[in-house]
């Protein structure tokens, strides 16, 4: 064990990939705190609680094929993680189209003009593929075609990112619907049974939403002499005596110093390089600056209704609202809703922290969640009959044209500093799912015992991606 590592290991953030790292360290017989600045546990898939109703912050379902983080989540919860059947939509020009791709609906939907041009489009593609393949529009254009491209994967992507899909590289398509193409999603639809991984019935997910996992585990590394310190912001990161760390936290308007032999932080890169002591050379600080990321409200609503639709959630592409996504609680477990009588659903959308949706009072987003379901013909904005906001800073890193080469530079500072390792869908500014995030604490914590895992190529040549067709890439 290297020398210092018997001190206490600072984790900064109670997400998947904190957690993860917490509990590996104690059955390590190591001695982590963790410092979690929110009110609760994990993260992005905490869940959130108004009124008796709980509410995921985006949808987290639980699927993996990596059998160690499978084993992981079973024990945590044994016969409260559920296995739920699973239903999802995409709506397009007032029409539903079912997800995984349903012939018979995709051809009436589209009708057989439209279906003919598609057809068209996609034989094109693959006779004259846009080369060098550099953005996300070329990727998708070069598999499912133009006529596809603009209807269904373009419009929403700048829905959630905000910037079109020739400005998102290329490298961010491939790691998230790889190994889809028109083809494979036609043989599926044609033969009635999946081609692809991504094309899964059914998932697996906690009685009490996402957070009863995470809490769980928070519980876990408590018992076994883990400390887990909420309200608790790590305002400065500050290496002193060569490779030893000191964590500067606040809590209440207090400061206190926490002295550890190693750091593991799932905080968000540029903030992460701003609180450092000394401070990193001014072009990587640059280069963490110039990282973006894309923020999210959820628009928890309370209808007077038990049934509204069968889906567990909804990906809405219509221009017309500004909704990105819907999430039926009720569907993913009943226990998410205390009155059986009624529903509840996570209306999302995406913005940036400083535009004028973030900005609106909660209010005014609880009266407009109710007319976009009016306009959806979802329910009637007459039926919520209360709702809270749950506001979600820097959800999703942007894989824009520029940010390889700034991460790379951050890549390059941090392979020369020691007793510091960064994890995490922040930390690490790659769009993991929970488990891959859960895998970069695990193996930031065999690290510090002699592991030899690099951190940042988890999820790049990984055994498992759920291979996804383009909507459902944003969880």
């Amino acid at each position: 064990m290297p020398a210092g590592i018997r001190d206490s290991v600072v984790v900064i953030g109670a997400g998947p990939a904190g957690l993860a790292a917490a509990w590996e360290l104690v059955r390590l017989g190591l001695h982590p705190v963790i410092v979690e600045a929110g009110s609760r546990v994990g993260g992005i898939a905490r869940t959130e609680v108004y009124k008796g109703y709980r509410f995921d912050v985006g949808g987290h379902r639980f699927f993996t094929q990596n059998e160690e983080v499978q084993q992981l989540w079973e024990e945590m919860l044994g016969a409260e993680f559920l296995t739920v059947p699973r239903l999802s939509r995409i709506y397009y020009r007032g029409r539903f189209y079912s997800y995984p791709l349903e012939l018979g609906n995709a051809l009436c939907n589209l009708g057989p003009l439209e279906s003919v041009r598609v057809g068209l489009s996609y034989v094109w593609a693959k006779l004259f593929p846009t080369r060098p393949e550099a953005t996300f529009e070329h990727w998708v254009t070069n598999r499912f075609g133009t006529r596809l491209y603009h209807a269904f994967f373009g419009p929403y992507t700048e829905k959630v990112w905000g910037i079109p899909g020739s400005a998102i590289g290329a490298d961010w398509a491939a790691q998230r619907i790889r190994g889809l193409s028109l083809r494979t999603t036609v043989l599926n639809a044609v033969l009635g049974s999946s081609t692809a991984r991504s094309l899964i019935r059914e998932f697996q997910y906690p009685r009490l939403g996402p957070g009863m996992m995470w809490e769980r585990f928070a519980a876990m590394v408590e018992a076994h002499g883990g400390e887990v310190r909420m309200g608790t912001e790590a305002v400065a990161v500050r290496r002193v005596e060569g490779d030893r760390w000191e964590v500067v936290c606040r809590e209440g308007g207090r400061e206190s110093i926490l002295h550890g032999g190693h750091v593991i932080s799932s905080m968000p890169l540029p903030t992460l390089l701003a609180r450092l002591e000394p401070a990193p050379p001014a072009a990587v600080a640059a280069a963490a600056e110039r990282l973006r990321h894309r923020a999210m409200l959820v628009v928890g609503l309370m209808v007077r209704r038990a049934e509204l639709f069968p889906d567990n959630w909804i990906y809405v592409h219509s221009p017309d609202v500004s909704v990105g996504r819907i999430q039926n609680f009720r569907n993913w477990s009943r226990d998410l809703v205390p009155d059986p009588e009624t529903s509840s659903l996570g209306l999302e959308y995406f913005c940036s922290e400083d535009d004028a949706l973030w900005r609106l009072a909660d209010a005014d987003l609880i009266d407009l969640a109710g007319r976009e379901l009016t306009m959806l013909g979802l329910a009637n904005a007459s039926e919520v009959v209360d709702g809270a906001v749950i506001r979600q800073p820097k959800a999703y890193p942007v894989y824009d044209g520029e940010y390889k080469a700034h991460l790379a530079v951050i890549q390059e500072y941090f392979a020369t500093v020691s007793g510091l390792q960064t994890i995490g869908r922040n930390g690490l500014h790659r769009y993991n799912n929970q488990d891959h995030s859960m895998l970069t604490g695990i193996f930031a914590a065999r690290n510090l015992c002699g592991g030899r895992h690099d951190l940042w190529n988890v999820n790049t040549e990984a055994s498992y991606h759920e291979e996804r067709l383009a909507p459902e890439q944003f969880e």
